[in-house]
């Protein structure tokens, strides 16, 4: 086999990205867009010692759970690797995977994964989003989503992920950055002013927020985008935000107000938050309040306990669990988020949270060392990388009787239960929770036990979304 052949193959399996897997001759080609029980023509692209990759040229026999996904540029685009995927077999198709992983990078023979909490309507469920300025070959000004693995924008102004007031929007930026002769920005040169537009929705209040991000300290003109983007019913706030470095990152330090507040307000059940442009919010609303409940139930709360939340972003989770815990502590890298968890806490009136600015790595082991502290439960949620070993440690050596570990990666997830369960705990159980419908992306969360607590029997812990 090699590059270019052309191969008629059966997809057998899907990746973890979402790529079907098909072989010839026992050699596994991962390739893009092809579902399971597809029969496909592929060509091969590259091949590795044990493995390579193909392109989708044919659909010789689709396979019964293709569907013909809404999403007219839904192949070109990066997001959505899992649209033409009936939402059955996605659900069925991220649980396996979960699985599997825990298996093999986790070392657990059996491990109990409950099926997915799927959602009854799949799009349309982003209350953010953050789209690319730049031009088409014409010159004119497009604005869309970067096509899988490159910087390359396919136009679309309308992702069916997100919410119907983007494309609005989008269009007004456009056309304003075309009367006012303000350029995009250019990656290879570095000139250009607009390089990304975030968009933000509180689905409980219905307020928007547009934070552009440029690549200099002002925005000409920026009094009259400001009119024309509050004529759109829900606009709460403008601002800008700076980034001139030569960088893949999105979002530069420097924030500077428009026209309205800094921040918009969201709630998750009774819980209301305060979000400004640089804090971390889980994007689908819906999704997130069953998370949060599962969270809350897994930790097994009555009142009394210490509960710490490493990872807390603007304070999400730290605030459903201050409404049943005796005193929560939350700690967070932001500065921005920090605040913004302090404002929210005050918010909703709850006065038995605390939060702390710093590394989770740091902030635990050197409160844990110095000051003694305790914890009875210990809510986690790293980001895709997972824990630092120093926490994982460290959680081990406090010993709380539960930890629920929520995460966005189902691989790392694995590494760190591994680490933990060796370090005396024991896996009750996982949930994985659809927050990302149409892509690979999977939400999970893992409730762990002290070895010394292993009696407690299972029903003390509330099955209400199992």
């Amino acid at each position: 086999m090699k590059k270019n052949d052309l191969l008629t193959l059966k997809i057998e399996g899907m990746g973890n990205e979402g790529e079907g897997i098909g072989k010839a001759d026992g050699f596994p080609l991962f390739i893009k867009d092809a579902l399971p029980g597809d029969v496909i023509r592929a060509k091969v692209l590259k091949t590795k010692k044990t493995y390579g990759y193909g392109r989708l040229m044919e659909i010789v026999t689709p396979s019964p759970d293709r569907t013909e996904p809404p999403c007219p540029v839904h192949r070109a685009c990066g997001g959505c690797q899992i649209q033409a995927l009936s939402y059955e077999k996605q659900l069925e198709y991220k649980r396996e995977k979960v699985r599997n992983q825990l298996i093999r990078i986790g070392g657990f023979s059996d491990p109990e994964v409950l099926p997915v909490l799927g959602m009854e309507e799949p799009f349309r469920y982003r209350n953010k989003a953050q789209f690319p300025f730049g031009r088409d070959r014409e010159g004119r000004i497009v604005t869309g989503f970067y096509a899988g693995r490159t910087h390359h924008i396919v136009p679309n102004a309308d992702c069916l992920l997100g919410v119907p007031e983007n494309r609005r929007i989008l269009e007004t930026i456009a056309d304003f950055m075309e009367k006012e002769g303000i350029a995009p920005y250019e990656e290879a040169s570095g000139e250009g002013l607009v390089r990304h537009v975030l968009i933000r929705k509180g689905f409980a209040t219905g307020e928007l927020m547009v934070c552009l991000v440029i690549n200099g300290e002002a925005l000409p003109g920026a009094d009259g985008l400001a009119d024309l983007l509050f004529q759109i019913p829900g606009m709460t706030s403008l601002t800008l935000n700076v980034n001139t470095k030569n960088t893949n990152v999105i979002l530069g330090d420097k924030l500077i107000p428009v026209r309205g507040r800094t921040y918009i307000t969201d709630s998750i059940g009774d819980v209301y938050y305060r979000i400004s442009p640089l804090s971390f919010y889980q994007v689908n609303p819906v999704q997130t309040k069953r998370l949060y409940e599962t969270a809350l139930s897994y930790a097994g709360l009555s009142g009394t306990e210490v509960v710490w939340d490493l990872y807390c972003g603007i304070g999400t989770i730290s605030l459903f669990l201050a409404q049943k815990a005796g005193r929560v502590y939350g700690v967070e890298v932001v500065p921005q988020a920090v605040e913004d968890a302090r404002e929210n806490a005050k918010l909703n009136g709850l006065e038995n949270v605390e939060f702390y600015l710093g590394k989770a790595e740091e902030v635990l082991p050197e409160q844990y060392r110095e000051n003694g502290i305790r914890a009875d439960v210990i809510v986690v949620d790293p980001p895709r990388k997972g824990c630092d070993r120093a926490c994982l440690d460290t959680m081990i050596s406090m010993g709380p009787k539960r930890i629920v570990y929520v995460s966005c990666d189902s691989a790392t997830l694995a590494r760190d239960l591994k680490i933990l369960c060796e370090g005396g705990y024991e896996l009750r159980k996982v949930q994985p929770v659809d927050m990302f419908p149409q892509t690979a992306g999977i939400e999970n969360i893992a409730l762990l036990i002290h070895c010394d607590n292993k009696k407690i029997p299972a029903s003390s812990f509330s099955t209400a979304y199992n």
